[in-house]
């Protein structure tokens, strides 16, 4: 059951004759009419209380036409259990002194502190006769009352309160048409600058700890890209690393804070906590803030990095026999090599166009779940200032105003929770009985004959090593159930790229002599313009893009082969360091070096291997549109309609990319 505040009056007339004790509950001091259980709800412990509403100045005639004082007290139970009285000392904001308000100060040293208020006076602004009308009544348009927690207490221990009024005069003219602006309310505060400083102390160490891992990921990303010198472009990528990196130091703090006053304040038995007041709010949105603009521009580095990778796919399909072949010019027939067929690059192209945005929970589902959480079960009644923690509240009682921080405690720790569960049954159930889209790429790529050459960064990348352990991909259904059953009943090699050895993915470190070979060839592949266009058009700029895409196939082809003695490679594990940095302590000068990676983490140039950033800013999203409009409903549709924008980009560039890059038509792209 719910504390309350005893607050009894004694009340007085205009002469200063005692009237009456009486208790508060009622709505003895609140003007605004309401329901007795709304208005009582006003001396719940714990519960912020804002009422306000437009009052009539006829009414306020009728129903106050002689002023009541009031001295107010509040009754609680000495150490004894004797019933005592504290008197509650009273602010008014419109007393004089010297000519001077001294009350609407912030310095409390210069207050002048009373005891005795009214709520309306209709006597002082009489005229000549008082049976006449006022001329001009006072009435108090703004009672608070504010109740100060003691720090550290364990049994909801409090200051004595404060009641602040503020006096508005009406000149009455017309009291049918006239109305007046009132407002009731009940604060609660503690001093919240102990939470401050160790918010403050954790900032300041995740912070230290964000620049010493942004300069490792620089110092990784260096070796990747091959460059040692310190440029402007290396101090833009640190800030960018920084970006990210201080995005999730906000979000941990946020989120922990908000998951502490949830628990804390809406958990307690005996009032030890209380939430900071709207003004003292600020600072915690102001972070959320921060963390919203650092993680959407480590979203758009993240997206420009994965629209600009460089992607091949080797075709290891060798001629099947020869074919006739006349010579245009020539009146000749010649015999020929039998053209390989490309609709298995067209493929496996697809394949990965297909793969680019699958994420390891669905964004539908993960929006829906969160909104039929806090809307439908009543996770948001949680949200409210006040200590109950029901999640379902019913029309008559009152409903406190919200909580920022609770709003963003409660939403925020429900999407962690879904998505944590999505993950969980993603990775443990789905991807073991249904399907998984990124093992059964690396699959595929086998079964086609087919590799994939990927560079992120200059000098770095991934492999996928697809050559069929078969000899030939381009088959009859038959030949390739064939092959399947000998694969199951193991009468062939095995898929590694070493004998014996199942490994299909590779982190590679390439040298700068490999890179550069590269990108001559790519030179070409990728030219559109230039003297072969002048000369003649289309037909010959797509002549020397097949030759360039023939020879790149070729060139890589015999690296992955060993074949170029001066551009070769070796195969090693990485060390458990390097993995938990994400860098490469060997550089590759002489060789290149292919890392076994059975993570198959080439997945961090697509949305599956970013799911952690991802899911961040949607939940970041999420939180400032709904602290903007408090409402769930409208954050949810809007971070839906994010989410789909961003895959479409996503997808539309990043088909563009691959078609660029591997001189697949995008005409067989859909």
């Amino acid at each position: 059951q719910d504390v309350k505040l005893r607050f009894i009056a004694a009340s007085f007339d205009a002469a200063g004759n005692f009237l009456k004790w009486q208790n508060l509950e009622g709505g003895i001091l609140q003007l605004c009419p309401d329901t007795q259980t709304k208005l009582n709800a006003a001396y719940a412990f714990g519960t912020t209380y804002q009422q306000s509403c437009k009052i009539s100045v006829s009414k306020v005639l009728l129903d106050f036409p002689n002023p009541i004082f009031y001295d107010l007290f509040l009754e609680y139970n000495g150490d004894n259990g004797q019933q005592n009285l504290w008197a509650v000392p009273v602010l008014n904001l419109n007393l004089q002194y010297s000519e001077m308000f001294i009350n609407q100060g912030s310095s409390m040293n210069n207050w002048l502190l009373t005891r005795r208020f009214f709520l309306v006076d209709a006597l002082s602004g009489k005229e000549n006769d008082l049976g006449k009308p006022p001329r001009v009544i006072r009435i108090a348009s703004k009672i608070t009352i504010s109740i100060r927690l003691v720090s550290h207490t364990q049994k909801g221990m409090i200051y004595p309160p404060l009641i602040t009024v503020a006096y508005t005069d009406v000149l009455v003219q017309n009291p049918e048409t006239q109305s007046v602006m009132v407002s009731f309310s009940v604060n609660y505060e503690m001093n919240q600058s102990e939470a401050q400083i160790q918010t403050d102390i954790a900032l300041g160490v995740l912070g230290g700890l964000a620049v010493l891992w942004s300069l490792l990921k620089t110092a990784g990303w260096k070796r990747r890209t091959g460059s040692s010198i310190i440029d402007l472009q290396t101090v833009f990528k640190f800030l960018l690393f920084y970006a990210g990196d201080l995005a999730n130091v906000f979000f941990i703090i946020t989120v922990g804070t908000g998951i502490y006053w949830l628990v804390f304040f809406k958990g307690q038995q005996f009032v030890s906590v209380l939430l900071p007041l709207p003004s003292q709010e600020g600072e915690f949105v102001t972070y959320i803030a921060c963390a919203f603009s650092l993680k959407a521009l480590q979203l758009l580095q993240l997206l420009i990095s994965q629209l600009t990778i460089d992607i091949f796919f080797i075709d290891w399909e060798r001629p099947k026999g020869k074919v006739l072949k006349a010579i245009e010019g020539e009146g000749v027939i010649k015999s020929a090599a039998a053209p390989v067929s490309i609709w298995r690059t067209y493929f496996i192209a697809n394949e990965w166009n297909e793969i680019q945005t699958v994420r390891k929970i669905n964004p539908l589902f993960q929006v829906l779940a969160v909104l039929f959480f806090l809307e439908v079960v009543g996770f948001s009644s949680l949200a409210l200032m006040d200590s109950s923690s029901s999640l379902s509240r019913s029309s008559e009682s009152y409903i406190a105003p919200w909580s920022r921080i609770l709003r963003f405690g409660v939403s925020a720790a429900l999407w962690l929770a879904i998505a944590f569960l999505q993950i969980i049954f993603f990775s443990v159930f789905y991807e073991r009985f249904v399907e998984d889209k990124i093992s059964q790429f690396v699959d595929l790529c086998c079964m086609s004959n087919i590799s994939v050459f990927l560079l992120s960064h200059s000098c770095f990348g991934y492999y996928i090593h697809g050559r069929s352990v078969h000899g030939h991909a381009d088959t009859n259904m038959e030949e390739m159930n064939m092959n399947l059953k000998r694969e199951a009943e193991n009468l062939c090699s095995q898929r590694g790229l070493l004998p014996n050895t199942d490994g299909q993915t590779f982190q590679i470190s390439i040298s700068r002599k490999m890179r550069l070979h590269y990108d001559r060839i790519h030179e070409s592949l990728t030219r559109k313009r230039g003297p072969a266009r002048l000369l003649d058009s289309s037909a010959n700029t797509f002549e020397q893009s097949t030759r360039a895409y023939n020879i790149m196939n070729k060139f890589l082809g015999a690296f992955i082969d060993h074949v170029h003695k001066e551009m070769d490679y070796i195969v090693k594990d990485k060390l458990l360091l390097e993995r938990i940095l994400g860098m490469e302590f060997m550089e590759p000068i002489e060789k290149s070096i292919f890392y076994n990676d059975e993570g198959h983490s080439f997945s961090d140039v697509l949305y599956y291997g970013n799911e952690t950033t991802l899911l961040i800013f949607d939940i970041l999203f999420f939180s400032i549109v709904d602290l903007a409009s408090q409402s769930f409903v409208l954050a949810a549709i809007l971070t839906y309609l994010q989410q789909e924008i961003f895959r479409f980009i996503r997808n539309t560039l990043g088909q563009k990319n691959l078609a660029s890059k591997t001189l697949v038509d995008e005409r067989f792209l859909i």
